[in-house]
């Protein structure tokens, strides 16, 4: 039996865009460009920055869905929503047909480690992969909203056509996480594990002007095991660019065993 979600058999693939840092962000612009060289593409994304987002979605306010652009083989839309919500009422009301690969970002910052867990980019990624879409959440650790995406465009170009071209085992998607340095510094693309890491969150406690307190979520990441060499964090802090396979299944099936007590 194929296990795989792969591409249709038609003329031209149909791609899916989508982000979370808003549909006028580089990031996204600069993962069009590449993605329209290999299919029709369909875009929805954010009408403004929806990072940190997870996998939230609206249900207690109306969502509105704006066309932005449209031309032969292409087309953008705006959507007021979180990140899942693009990729729901895209497949709902936009496309006509389900898309052959959906891909979210390119991400202005980090989602490795356990980022994963917060990131509206790889939440919209996921989901793709829950509607069994062969997806892929690409990222580059600048924040900076003028980030230069150059240096990481043709390794975002070949992890694109293999996957396009090969797909990936069901129920699975990709975390592409991309070194913010020059292309002559890049070594390459490891493929590896998330790393156990933790975020140490503080809230910064401030003053309005009328006295009362409000606060910022501030906090550093800990890498709880530096030393190992087969995780995305390794791999980022030596010049690779790491690609994470993400499983929609969280169960650890190692428990359930140790858990056969309570079953009565």
């Amino acid at each position: 039996m194929n296990n795989k979600t792969e591409a249709t058999p038609t003329s031209r693939p149909l791609i899916f865009v989508t982000n979370d840092d808003g549909f006028y962000a580089y990031g996204i612009r600069n993962l069009i460009d590449i993605v329209r060289q290999y299919g029709d593409v369909v875009a929805v994304a954010p009408e403004r920055s929806e990072s940190g987002m997870s996998h939230a979605i609206t249900i207690r306010k109306p969502l509105r869905l704006k066309k932005i652009s449209s031309e032969e083989g292409f087309e953008f839309y705006r959507c007021n929503g979180t990140p899942v919500d693009c990729v729901k009422i895209g497949l709902d009301r936009v496309v006509t047909r389900k898309p052959d690969i959906l891909v979210s970002g390119i991400n202005h910052g980090s989602n490795s480690s356990v980022s994963v867990f917060y990131s509206g980019t790889m939440a919209a990624a996921i989901e793709g992969c829950i509607n069994k879409i062969t997806s892929i959440g690409f990222s580059l650790l600048d924040h900076s909203s003028n980030a230069n995406f150059a240096p990481s465009l043709k390794y975002v170009e070949t992890i694109f056509s293999t996957i396009l071209k090969n797909g990936l085992p069901r129920n699975v998607c990709l975390n592409v996480n991309i070194p913010n340095v020059s292309s002559d510094e890049i070594k390459g693309i490891k493929v590896c594990r998330q790393t156990d890491g933790i975020w140490k969150e503080e809230f910064d406690r401030r003053l309005d002007p009328y006295n009362e307190e409000y606060f910022w979520l501030t906090g550093d990441y800990k890498n709880l095991e530096p030393d190992k060499t087969d995780t995305d964090e390794w791999a980022l802090a030596n010049n690779y660019i790491s690609v994470v396979p993400v499983k929609i299944d969280i169960t650890s099936y190692d428990t359930l065993e140790v858990l056969q007590g309570l079953n009565k």
